[in-house]
């Protein structure tokens, strides 16, 4: 059975485990490593303050194409009018 978890080293070095109950008690080996860096398009945002930074840098990008260009461009899996077909089906309740 392997248990991950990522955590941050604080600066006093210390930390406190709490293991989960699934972890069968006895001789255990704990092995610490590196997190991998992750690259995903536009970075990867540690903190919400970051993640609401990179929002607004998003937001505020003049080549940025707004989503409804894309009303109206796709059938669907049901070939037609989307609201249409939602009536249909509500028909069909009481």
């Amino acid at each position: 059975m392997n248990v991950t978890q990522t955590v941050t080293i604080p600066d006093n070095r210390q930390l406190i485990i709490d293991v989960p109950s699934e972890v069968p008690t006895g001789l255990v080996v704990l092995t610490f490593s590196p997190a991998p860096a992750i690259s995903l398009p536009g970075g990867c945002p540690r903190t919400v303050e970051e993640a609401l930074q990179m929002a607004e840098e998003r937001a505020a990008d003049l080549n940025r194409k707004p989503i409804s260009r894309l009303f109206g461009k796709h059938k669907g899996i049901f070939g037609g009018d989307g609201v249409a077909y939602q009536r249909a089906i509500r028909d069909e309740w009481d």
